[in-house]
């Protein structure tokens, strides 16, 4: 393609809301334009790179055994409603009405609509199992739209589906998918981690989300320095042997500690380290509530405490809440004399503890010397806190360390709960009605993109990997009035067509110096300049991505020096 017949408007300056550099980069070399906050149109660039992106999940998915079909982006309220997610999606749903005054969502996802279709179509075990997928635009009003394509209010998604009779089918399933996940990203040259993390609204367990690694990241990733254990911080068990204390039983001691409300200040007022306290948080677990011990350099990680008590939502207890309850301030509360109707729970690290500061259930008041069962009662030990970088990683090999994630994928074992909504039935072999078994797996095509040019560039601009790059070749004439300079240029751009090596062709009358900014903040990973070496039939050829490495040689050869540097 010519570039003078191209909508490429590069940009020299760095548009002022554009926060981390995917999005400066894609508006700056002309790739995506925003139409308003968090919308983007595809110009021709960034339109090609999406495809090729969109080409690798196709070739994988259909290796994987599932069939591509499309589905509408308007979706009636009626199914929503018949899984509950039209309350519980809450404002980040599209919402609309037609003439008719009927309620409608733009799709953020799909799995009533794919699940509808299957109760209507499939009757018979002899249907099943069944893997279907889209690729296609999805809709969320986010209150922030921010980083570009990384969260906005209109993304494009590749999301699959697969319907089975029995949960080993689903497991076959899953782990189909999971290989295919495994090698889009890799396709796409992205390091990228597969971590255990948490279904959220979704439904069904067994999941996993797959991170690009990335310092912009807004999830942290705990994983194995050692081993190929990743996990959403969320999502990581503790797997510590934590030694119990030799100390004997101290005198329990009253204190003072006036104005002091974090462990952070009363472990420095009574000269205490912080693991030597008990936090004490008060949450409101549906209609109760719950006390919640930690050790005091320890954080409750609210996943692990709704899992371990078996609800969907958890909050903390207001100010006002725990006055009543406690009569105390939130700094001040602890396991000490807890209001009867109060369940205590702890992290398994508080077991072994001994002689512990904690609060009094009294304002400005503090315990030291507390022990478990002679001064309080714990009601059971869980897995409650977040992991800490230096952990032993949960499977055994290694440690824990940290990283910021990008999540572009998301695999689910959905189990039953769409299908037993929808009423999506078959009859077994016996001829009796059971209800379909669900999986679910989604990929942030456009925030894939983003991914990529998070991790490719410098500070020159984009190095697009090879295999989703919108051409390869780069092909600039650096005089176009040079007669021998445009001749050989045509010659080489009609060569490059012929071998279906794509290729664009800067022969726009611009100065040298704009062309070469241009080709590097685009980024495409070949460069082949026509220049004063010419009428010798002799080139100039630069990789991207080795940043300033030129090489001359032959245009004899050019074919077979460009397939040599693509394989």
């Amino acid at each position: 393609m010519r570039q003078s017949q191209m909508i490429i408007p590069t940009l020299k300056e760095t548009p002022a809301d554009a926060e981390i550099k995917s999005h400066q980069l894609l508006v700056r070399a002309g790739y995506i334009r925003q139409t308003v906050s968090g919308v983007y149109s595809y110009l021709p660039l960034g339109n090609k790179v999406l495809k090729n992106i969109e080409k690798i999940v196709r070739e994988e998915m259909d290796k994987a055994g599932s069939v591509e079909m499309l589905m509408p982006a308007l979706q009636s309220s009626d199914l929503w409603k018949q899984t509950g997610r039209w309350y519980k999606l809450g404002p980040e749903l599209m919402r609309l009405h037609d003439r008719h005054d009927r309620e409608f969502a733009l799709g953020a996802t799909h799995e009533e609509v794919i699940t509808s279709h299957l109760r209507d179509e499939i009757k018979s075990y002899k249907k099943l199992p069944l893997n279907v997928y889209q690729i296609q635009t999805k809709f969320r009003d986010e209150q922030r739209p921010r980083f570009g394509l990384l969260r906005g209010r209109e993304f494009v998604m590749k999301d699959a589906y697969s319907f089975h009779t029995s949960y080993q089918s689903l497991d076959e399933a899953y782990d189909k998918m999971f290989q295919a996940y495994k090698n889009i990203f890799s396709r796409c040259g992205l390091n990228f981690r597969a971590v255990i993390a948490d279904s959220g609204a979704m439904g069904g367990k067994d999941t996993h989300e797959f991170m690009v690694l990335s310092e912009i990241g807004e999830d942290t990733i705990a994983y194995s320095n050692q081993s190929d254990f990743a996990a959403n911080i969320e999502m990581a068990p503790v797997r510590v042997t934590y030694e119990e204390s030799k100390d004997g039983f101290k005198k329990l001691e009253f204190i003072d500690t006036p104005g002091y409300k974090t462990m952070n200040q009363v472990s420095k007022f009574i000269e205490q380290p912080l693991e030597n306290g008990i936090k004490s948080l008060l949450f409101k677990v549906d209609d109760r509530f719950v006390l919640v011990l930690s050790r005091g350099d320890h954080e409750i990680n609210d996943i692990k405490l709704k899992n371990a008590l078996g609800t969907s939502e958890v909050e903390l207890a207001t100010e006002e809440q725990i006055k009543q309850l406690f009569k105390a301030d939130a700094g001040s509360i602890g396991p000490v004399n807890v209001p009867e109707a109060i369940e205590v729970i702890a992290d398994y690290a508080v077991s072994v503890m001994r002689n512990v500061y904690c609060g009094a259930n009294q304002t400005d008041k503090h315990y030291i010397n507390a022990n478990i069962d002679r001064d309080f009662k714990i009601t059971s030990y869980q897995d409650l806190r977040f992991i800490q970088e230096g952990d032993p990683s949960p499977d055994g090999l290694g440690t824990i360390k940290f990283a910021k994630g990008i999540e572009v994928g998301h695999v689910f074992k959905l189990g039953t709960f769409y299908a037993e909504k929808l009423g999506a039935q078959y009859l077994n072999e016996q001829g009796k009605q059971e209800t379909m078994i669900m999986g679910c797996y989604g990929i942030g095509v456009s925030r894939t993109l983003a991914a990529i040019v998070e991790q490719y560039n410098d500070e020159n601009g984009i190095k697009w990997p090879v295999a989703i790059t919108p051409y390869h070749v780069h092909l600039i004439t650096v005089n176009p009035k040079d007669k021998e300079q445009l001749e050989l240029s045509e010659k080489i751009y009609d060569q490059l067509q012929m071998e279906n090596i794509s290729v664009l062709f800067d022969d726009r009358k611009e100065r040298p110096g704009v062309k070469f900014a241009d080709s590097d903040l685009i980024g495409l990973p070949i460069r082949i300049t026509v220049g004063k070496k010419a009428s010798e039939g002799i080139v100039e050829c630069k990789l991207r991505e080795n940043g300033g490495e030129q090489e001359d040689f032959e245009v004899t050869s050019i074919v077979e020096k460009i397939n040599s540097l693509i394989k």
